[in-house]
């Protein structure tokens, strides 16, 4: 057996708030033979890619950051995309890790080699080895673009809301906006005053909350940056209270406190009762993401807005073709098509290009049904760590998973090096164990039973998206890495 003649201990691939995180986490636990690749030409993740008109977080600032950067000058409750990435700028440089960051090194594969113990991972600049990898790409990372017929037709301006072309002036022009998700309700109403006819095309409704937005006060800003302790108190009560939600997913009636106040949130801004019974949603509130909006129902209510509440059938030159819930076609001459139509999150793209050591991909492995052992490794890749792997999604900060997750990757690498270990490979034992009970802990809960088609399902049915129990059950069980789990070898 060779030894694995490594450039690095540790390659990070992704420099968003997870691979940054990591290499944070890496310097401090005095791992310092590490290096982040980043495809693009900066950091940034999901915050640099996403600048589409009113792109802001869902999640109260506060919590949405690391606990250990509180950031006293939040603007917003709700933070907007641009102060977003500058904060993750801000902790990048505070923490002095942007030298460990090389950019435009785009991951076009990883392999593992069976013979000299290592993660080769091929870039668009060359390759690297490395002991251990930490795939940081994220669940928000590759636009879902719909296959629709004539599409290369189209005759006006097309993106996608992750892609958006700022050089596309829209004013008094007739948008289609195709999708309405999370980034939908965001863009519409910020657009919707400047078109001259918006057709939006809805397949599904979605439950959309008020969302308890404003201006954070200047002397409050003042207070968290002289009192950073008041803060830490208000993150812990934002905490409790989305912990109360997620809890409450697992339980279908629970959700129907939730259910009144979304449906509310429709009646005050929609008076036209056959709108509004369109835009009422017929499954259970946590079916699908809930969303948060103030201005999502009143700008679908304006008279320059027209609903299609079914699926974009075709486009032929400038013109889209769309089927009605009624099964009534409509044709829309329009000047511009953006699609609101979200991400692969319950197909990682990632997948595809990483290969185990069987050879295989891991896309091939899961065979359209991803599964990890606690989301952070995969049977058949030894050494390689997934943030956000499957089923880690919940309906709280993404900060939460983050660092449970570094707290246990971190620790794993600590005690390879303590214990002189060569691989650390998931016991498919115990992988099957973990699972089944997941899946066990899902089967009544609103995600699976919600009577709703979502992202969350892949594409055999199995719910591999999110985990069932509380953010305190995860944080717990990823407070230490448990080497007796798992398949370990020694170095030689």
């Amino acid at each position: 057996m060779n030894k694995c003649s490594q450039q690095y201990d540790v390659i990070v691939v992704g420099a968003g708030f997870s691979g940054i995180g990591a290499a944070i986490k890496l310097q401090e636990a005095g791992i310092k033979n590490f290096q982040v690749l980043e495809k693009a030409n900066e950091i940034g993740g999901v915050w640099r890619d996403n600048t589409y008109p009113g792109c802001a977080c869902d999640i109260p600032s506060s919590l949405y950051s690391y606990s250990f950067a509180p950031n006293p000058k939040w603007s917003r409750v709700f933070a907007e995309q641009k102060e977003i990435k500058n904060y993750l700028f801000d902790v990048a440089d505070q923490h002095n890790v942007r030298g460990s960051v090389r950019l435009n090194h785009e991951m076009l594969s990883a392999a593992w080699d069976n013979d000299k113990l290592c993660w080769v991972v091929k870039t668009s600049q060359g390759d690297f080895t490395s002991r251990f990898v930490i795939f940081a790409c994220g669940p928000l990372h590759k636009p879902i673009m719909p296959n629709i017929p004539g599409i290369d037709s189209f005759t006006g301006s097309i993106f996608h809301s992750s892609r958006w072309d700022h050089d596309v002036d829209l004013t008094n022009k007739r948008v289609a906006v195709i999708g309405t998700g999370a980034s939908a309700i965001q863009f519409v109403p910020q657009i919707q005053p400047k078109v001259k006819e918006l057709i939006v095309f809805q397949r599904t409704a979605h439950w959309v909350l008020p969302k308890f937005d404003h201006k954070m006060p200047r002397l409050i800003r003042e207070m968290f940056k002289s009192l950073p302790q008041i803060q830490k108190i208000m993150r812990g009560g934002l905490y409790s209270a989305l912990e109360s939600i997620n809890g409450g997913l697992r339980f279908p009636r629970a959700m129907k406190q939730f259910q009144r106040l979304a449906r509310r949130n429709i009646h005050r801004a929609v008076k036209d009762p056959t709108l509004r019974k369109q835009l009422t949603p017929d499954y259970v509130i946590g079916c699908k993401r809930i969303l948060q909006s103030n201005d999502w129902y009143p700008a679908l209510a304006k008279n320059n807005v027209k609903m299609v509440f079914g699926g974009a059938t075709s486009i032929d030159g400038d013109t889209i073709s769309g089927l009605s819930d009624d099964g009534q076609l409509s044709k829309h001459k329009v000047d511009a098509i953006i699609f609101g139509t979200g991400f692969e999150v319950s197909n990682p793209p990632i997948a595809k290009v990483i290969q185990g050591k069987d050879g295989k991909t891991m896309a091939e492995n899961w065979a359209g049904s991803p599964e990890g052992y606690l989301g952070t490794m995969v049977d058949g890749c030894p050494n390689a760590f997934l943030m956000f792997g499957p089923n880690l999604a919940v309906s709280s900060s993404a900060f939460i998973i983050i660092e449970a997750q570094l707290t246990y990757i971190v620790d794993a690498l600590k005690k390879a090096r303590t214990n002189n270990l060569a691989t650390i490979e998931v016991n498919p034992e115990k992988n099957a164990i973990f699972n089944d009970k997941l899946q066990g802990a899902l089967k009544d809960s609103v995600w699976d039973v919600g009577g709703c088609t979502s992202y969350f399902i892949d594409e055999t049915g199995r719910n591999s998206t999110v985990w069932p129990w509380t953010t305190l059950a995860l944080r717990e069980r990823m407070s230490r890495f448990n080497l007796h789990e798992y398949i370990l070898t020694s170095r030689i």
